[in-house]
């Protein structure tokens, strides 16, 4: 369909014909002819009613992406082309707001793509149900099931690269939101004939080569396997390598499918062991040997693989080499122990594998169910998915496909039954005359093979528990004289056979006309396998395992519960599940998908039309089309059929406003359509004949032309009056805005032309009050430069006398002017920098300016260093305070000083308000901190030094434990004396406290630090700022600290170099510590 197409009902735009029920006309001919022209076009769905047959393309389809999913999400069954989608959405939205149960079930043979079906069901409902991380790991688990089964169920045939040799049944559970809870599987028949002999051309189960392709070397060793196939004569090596199929990375996804499942890690090893220990168990070899009362006894050639086995396993080597080679059978109180001869020894060896992998793979079954289960106990609703094997028809057909063939027989009943009664219901529903059909019933099939006394199944089992020599030919006597008359039944020796001794059928071989068509089913083995006997002996043999799971799944081997009744025959076991089965699915409303496989190839784009028909004729379709035909072949709810045929009548259209019912009565009354081709239901309308649809359909389609052709013309008409208008309208907004901009324009002329007069009229005037002023201006400078002229005449006259005498003075005078005029500007060109540290400054020129020039010098020097100081902030106008507080302390006087001048002051070396391990000690702290940094402590009594945090706040100074944070000294300022310290290049010092304060009774402290200088200076701040009083630093090689009630003198000498460049101290006595200084 193109990217913009919208599709509102299966009749649009249809290939072919999407629904078969309007096929017309309808033989196998024109239903092979419409499948295969909707396969040609990637049309694999076709819908028959309800039911959905499904072509398997062979290829990938980009017709299951998430947006198809949301297309056929909640949309009609019948409103988009046909899809598996449609009928998953039909079937949980039933069940979700109409709150029926449902199943679906898949059928067809194997290669037809039943379990794809079932994955993409699957697959559907996960997508459109409910969200949220429990609901999706349901999901995820409920999904990732399949991969397990598939790998231990699943095998490579003829037919199918991954064909399902076993039946499952899978019960989703629901909540009354829609959201899964959970899930229950239910398997039947697992083919485990298939673990010891494979057809030529086929594998055996996909586990044995993934675990061989994808296991790692160290897993083999630990499982006492080789990578190479020919090693295990269990696997067929004709076709152990499938193209395209990756064993290695399936195993990979295997394993991450049992871990989302819920397997255990020892649980996934367990079952690996028994993988193994089936696939050693082919290559145990038996050799004759004779006893001395002439009978044939066997033994194990090569015991080394026997050996492997029991260490897999944990059971006694010589207890499973008795169970080889030795039978018991008990009877009431006896015992008898016969030997068992080389045949029969390969007999209990296949026999012992096909029961240990079967029992292994109905215990995954049951441990995967144990993981999905709903975790809650409230009422659910439950979707049920079947995905059983298809009518098989093989040129050898045995005990399997006769079991399979009548689980067929039971699901074609089911469905026929389950179709009528869909079919009367509605029609009961919509108050229509049921009307009889005609159909073939399978039942007499059915009761051929199941009746309890003379069935097929019956007998068989009757057989096996007959005392005596009992054979496959005894069983096909007993056949030929029960079921001789039966007009099923064939066999050479029949009375339905064409002659009495019908030579077309070969010996031990009976033929049964099933609803798909004739089988011929070869006696051999039918009896061994309905037996499926497993020798006492060896189900004992594996109750002895020491390992958990192999003990677990023999427990009828337990000695302390033998029970002698002869276990239930595999016929009859499988005859129970069917009536199970079958009675679970009664009680769910159907939903059916009917799979073929379209060449025998596995190649896409072949449509193998002998193959289809055969497929048509054994899955019923055609007989399926006629039963849905027999009363009306197509119906539809009244408003969609009102909507999509309303443009037929004028009354109709376009809008129709009373009921819908009554608009569909009119309009069919219009069309003169014959009232026996049509009937009115409750809610549908229900039309007999498909040719009456398509009638419809034509008209509509011829109706649609007219309407798109009227369309067009009241557009065109329509768009050229819109052009018109916009036109006119354009040509008015055009003309006002054109006036607009004439007069903008002529206004804007206007008014420059009045600005230019005006502004010559103001020059005008301007420039005579100009001339007026200059005139007055010029007439008070004659006047004042006359006055002036005057006046120094005047002054001349007067002062003429006294000049001569004062002329040398005013000449000293002017010229020492011009000297020091001209010094200032000299010095204004040759002025230094403004760094303070610039010493620079010029020379004076003349002597008499020496007291001038150095005073000059130190007022330029304050100058600029006042502009340098007004630079700085007041975080560095501090740190240059504490600097130079640091130099008047400490210059000269410390030989440590000068290293100390070119590292900045920081305080907070530790960064205790961002780093986490000392919240506890900032919580601690309520004031500001000043200083933060890590000192060494000097012991009291022996010299040696501890790690202290000191801490250094307004009010007080705080020593702390490095490690934990916790505060353990505290000294207010007011209580500190005196800092000691030595003139020579070492960090400690002496913290000298007031003498009967609290904090000096245990005497002063004794501090080494990188920070000395810094420490020093802030502490001499912070108490000078806090006690107005000067702290006392002591510089001094020796001085005296109090420690508890001594004073101890300490003295600095210098030390040796073998210490390096770090002092020491040592107490040498009680009144002495020395610190040796290199």
């Amino acid at each position: 369909m193109a990217k913009m197409e919208v599709k509102t009902s299966l009749l649009d735009n249809m290939i072919g014909v999407g629904d078969m029920v309007l096929l017309e006309p309808l033989n196998e001919e024109t239903f092979i002819n419409n499948l295969k022209k909707r396969f040609d076009h990637n049309e694999i769905y076709t819908y028959i009613g309800s039911v959905v047959i499904s072509v398997n393309p062979y290829r990938s389809l980009p017709i299951y992406s998430p947006e198809k999913v949301e297309d056929y999400r909640n949309r009609n069954f019948y409103e988009l082309s046909p899809h598996i989608f449609a009928l998953s959405d039909e079937a949980y939205r039933s069940l979700r707001d109409q709150d029926k149960d449902q199943c679906i079930l898949i059928t067809g043979e194997s290669g037809a793509g039943k379990t794809e079906a079932s994955k993409l069901v699957m697959s559907y409902v996960a997508a459109v149900c409910g969200k949220g991380a429990e609901v999706n790991q349901v999901k995820e688990q409920l999904l990732q099931s399949n991969p397990v089964l598939e790998a231990f169920g699943n095998a490579k045939t003829v037919r199918n690269d991954n064909s399902s040799r076993f039946g499952k049944y899978m019960d989703i559970e629901f909540d009354f939101k829609g959201d899964p809870l959970g899930g229950v599987i239910s398997n039947y028949l697992l083919e485990k004939s298939r673990v010891v002999k494979q057809p030529r051309g086929e594998r055996n189960f996909h586990v044995f080569y993934q675990l061989l392709s994808g296991a790692s070397e160290e897993l083999l060793n630990k499982l006492k396997l080789e990578r190479d196939f020919s090693r295990y004569n269990y696997l067929g090596l004709d076709s152990a390598r499938v193209n395209g199929v990756d064993d290695a990375a399936n195993f990979r996804t295997v394993r991450n499918a049992m871990q989302i499942v819920g397997f255990m890690d020892h649980e996934v090893e367990s079952v690996l062991e028994v993988v193994a220990a089936v696939l050693k168990l082919g290559n145990i070899e038996f050799k004759p040997e004779s006893r001395v009362n002439g009978l044939d006894e066997s033994k194990i050639k090569d015991k080394n693989e026997l050996k492997e086995i029991c260490e897999l396993t944990s059971i006694d080597q010589s207890v499973l080499e008795r169970a080889f080679s030795f039978r018991t059978v008990e009877a009431k109180q006896e015992k008898v122990s016969t030997t068992l001869n080389v045949a029969q020894a390969y007999y209990a060896r296949d026999a012992l594998a096909k029961n240990l992998y079967s029992r292994l793979f109905s215990w995954l079954v049951n441990r995967i169910n144990e993981s999905i289960k709903a975790q809650t106990k409230v009422r659910k609703k439950v979707m049920g998915v079947l995905d059983i094997y298809g009518f098989e028809i093989f040129e050898d057909n045995s005990f399997e496909q006769f079991i399979i063939n009548y689980c067929n027989e039971k699901l074609q009943q089911i469905f026929i039954e389950l179709t009528l009664k869909e079919e009367q219901e509605e029609y009961i529903r919509e108050d229509i005359e049921w009307t009889h059909i005609d159909y073939f019933n399978n039942a007499i099939i059915c009761d051929l093979i199941e009746n309890n006394t003379n069935g097929i199944l019956a007998m068989l089992d009757e057989e096996c528990l007959r005392p005596g020599t009992v054979t496959d030919e005894t069983f096909l006597e007993k056949l030929n004289q029960v079921c001789a008359t039966h007009q099923h039944f064939e066999s050479r020796m029949s009375k339905c056979s064409r002659f009495l001794n019908d030579t077309s059928l070969p010996h031990s071989c009976f033929r049964i006309q099933h609803y798909a068509g004739k089988v011929l089913y070869q006696v051999e083995g039918f009896v061994d396998k309905n037996n499926d006997l497993l020798y006492r002996d060896l189900s004992q043999a594996m109750w002895k395992a020491g390992h958990a799971l192999i003990k677990s799944l023999f427990p009828e081997g337990n000695p302390a519960k033998i029970n002698l009744k002869r276990p239930p025959t595999a016929g009859s076991q499988f005859k129970a599940s069917v009536a199970t089965l079958m009675k679970n699915l009664q009680t769910k409303n159907p939903n059916y998908i009917r799979c073929i496989k379209p060449n025998d190839k596995k190649a896409a784009h072949i449509f193998s039309e002998g193959l289809v028909c055969h497929q048509i004729r054994y899955l019923g379709l055609l007989e399926n089309v006629r039963v849905r035909r027999a009363g009306y072949a197509f119906r539809q709810a009244y408003e969609p059929c009102l909507e999509r045929y309303k443009m037929l009548c004028k009354e109709t259209w376009p809008h129709w406003k009373g009921p819908a019912r009554s608009g569909v009565e009119v309009l069919f009354n219009e069309l003169e359509i014959p009232v026996e081709e049509y009937s009115f239901g409750r809610s549908k309308i229900f039309i007999r004949n498909p040719r009456t649809l398509f009638k419809l359909e034509d008209l509509r389609k011829q109706r649609l032309e007219d309407l798109a052709t009227l369309i067009q013309k009241i557009y065109r008409g329509w768009k050229c009056r819109t052009h018109f208008l916009l036109m006119k309208r354009s040509q008015i907004v055009i003309a006002a805005w054109y006036r607009r901009y004439a007069q903008q324009k002529r206004y804007q002329q206007i008014k420059s032309s009045a600005l230019v007069i005006q502004s010559y009229i103001r020059g005008w005037k301007a420039r005579k009050i100009l001339r007026e002023l200059k005139h007055q201006k010029r007439c008070q400078e004659a006047a004042t430069t006359i006055a002036a002229y005057w006046h120094g005449t005047q002054v001349r006259r007067e002062y003429r006398k006294f000049f001569r005498a004062n002329a040398g003075k005013k000449i000293y005078e002017f010229t020492l002017q011009r000297i020091v005029q001209k010094y200032f500007l000299e010095m204004k060109s040759k002025m230094p920098s403004l760094s303070p540290i610039d010493k620079n400054w010029p020379s004076r020129p003349y002597l008499f300016l020496d007291s001038t020039h150095k005073e000059l010098k130190r007022i330029f020097h304050l100058w600029r260093c006042k502009k340098y100081r007004d630079q700085f902030t007041d975080q560095q106008k501090l740190i240059y305070e504490e600097k130079l507080e640091a130099s008047e302390l400490f210059k000269d006087k410390k030989a440590l000083y000068p290293s100390s001048v070119g590292q900045p002051f920081q305080g907070a070396y530790l960064e205790i308000n961002k780093n986490p391990k000392y919240k506890k000690l900032k919580d601690a702290i309520e004031e500001k901190i000043i200083i933060a940094e890590v000192v060494n402590k000097i012991n009291r009594a022996n010299g040696k030094s501890t790690s202290r945090i000191f801490l250094l706040t307004n009010n007080n100074l705080l020593l702390a434990d490095q490690k934990s944070g916790q505060i353990k000294s505290e000294v207010p300022l007011v209580d500190v004396t005196k800092v000691s310290m030595s003139s020579q290049n070492d960090g400690f010092f002496a913290v000298h406290l007031k003498e009967g304060s609290e904090a000096a009774s245990k005497g002063d402290f004794l501090f080494s630090s990188d920070h000395l200088i810094e420490m020093a200076t802030k502490l001499y701040r912070t108490t000078l700022s806090q006690t107005k009083q000067k702290l006392n630093i002591e510089i001094s090689d020796e001085f005296l600290v109090q420690f508890r009630q001594d004073k101890v003198c300490v003295k600095f000498i210098q030390g040796s170099q073998k210490n390096g460049s770090v002092p020491t101290c040592k107490r040498k006595n009680n009144r002495l510590l020395e610190v040796a200084v290199p």
